[in-house]
């Protein structure tokens, strides 16, 4: 009976050796399973990257952006203008893109915006008009330059000029007279003497400050039927025709005759292809809206008033400005 004992605790004793060889043969393999996970690991880190094989960023854009709006107004993919194999030709497409944007086009309206001049009203109280807006093209340019090998946006760089006067200076602008010219018509010519007359009253109160842009298109506006403009002889390639606005010239000319007694700058001046009556010859400025106009500039440290006077026969123009002023509005 011992004996079966001691057998049946022998046989228990060796099976559980065999169970605790299993265990340690799984945990073995399990080891080696893991050190061959984790030395392949490393070789994957240790072998040399080929940058060739790499993937390869996405082109450089280029966007433009409206410095009031912040909206992208265009965008440019140097790569497809010809950035990297043809700069000149890249260089020539920016430009362009740049005066449109600029000077505007057939169908879109340019950021440049001549000075429209702030006026008085009949009580003497401001009329507000608006700023010179310029964008500086070779500017543009030159930021997209920079901006074509790594990419990003743009600013439109716009410089805005207010008119150069003091509103302390506007109770007294009325003062004294400077300048002063009279052109004489014809009363009989009704349409011609109404768009003398319409032309006159918008540059009325107009003031002109130092250092100012005066363009006559700009403040009379289009010469047309909707702003009461009527049919008249007008000349045109040294031809007598009827136009609407017809006689508007001798409002631009007569304006002429009177800031030329101050200190201005011409910008733009044209004469007509055929002598006039109404000034001596060579004292015309002819304009067309649109095309021609008669712009000055104020290159005096004053501003100055410029008021009409339509009469029946007659319209007289006179440049005017405080006291304090005259003697440096008046040529020596």
């Amino acid at each position: 009976m011992l004996k079966k004992k001691w057998m049946a605790a022998f046989c228990i004793f060796c099976m559980m050796g065999l169970v605790g060889c299993q265990n340690d043969s799984t945990y073995d393999q399990r080891l080696e399973q893991e050190n061959q996970q984790l030395k392949q690991q490393i070789e994957e880190l240790q072998k040399p990257v080929n940058y060739e094989q790499a993937p390869q960023n996405e082109p450089a854009i280029v966007e433009i952006v409206d410095p009031t709006t912040k909206k992208i107004i265009e965008t440019i993919s140097p790569k497809d203008s010809g950035y990297e194999t043809n700069l000149p030709a890249y260089q020539q497409h920016i430009e362009q893109i740049a005066k449109e944007l600029a000077r505007g086009t057939d169908a879109t309206e340019g950021y440049d915006q001549r000075m429209m001049l702030d006026r008085l009203d009949e009580e003497g109280k401001i009329i507000k008009g608006r700023p010179q807006m310029i964008l500086k093209e070779s500017e543009l340019v030159e930021r997209i330059l920079e901006a074509s090998t790594t990419g990003g946006q743009v600013e439109v760089p716009l410089y805005i000029t207010q008119s150069g006067y003091s509103f302390e200076d506007i109770p007294y602008l009325n003062e004294v007279v400077v300048a002063s010219y009279t052109t004489y018509f014809n009363s009989a010519d009704v349409g011609r003497n109404k768009n003398i007359e319409l032309s006159a009253k918008a540059i009325d109160s107009v003031i002109v400050g130092s250092g100012d842009h005066f363009s006559f298109n700009t403040i009379v506006g289009p010469r047309d039927e909707a702003n009461g403009y009527q049919p008249a002889p007008e000349i045109i390639n040294k031809k007598v025709v009827m136009g609407i606005g017809g006689g508007i010239c001798q409002t631009s000319s007569t304006l002429f005759n009177a800031v030329d007694q101050i200190p201005v700058k011409y910008v733009e001046r044209h004469h007509h292809s055929l002598d006039i009556g109404y000034v001596p010859k060579g004292r015309d400025a002819t304009v067309s809206y649109g095309s021609l106009d008669f712009r000055f500039q104020n290159t005096s440290d004053v501003p100055f008033l410029i008021q009409t006077t339509y009469g029946k026969n007659f319209l007289t123009i006179e440049v005017r400005t405080a006291e304090k002023y005259v003697e440096i509005l008046t040529k020596g």
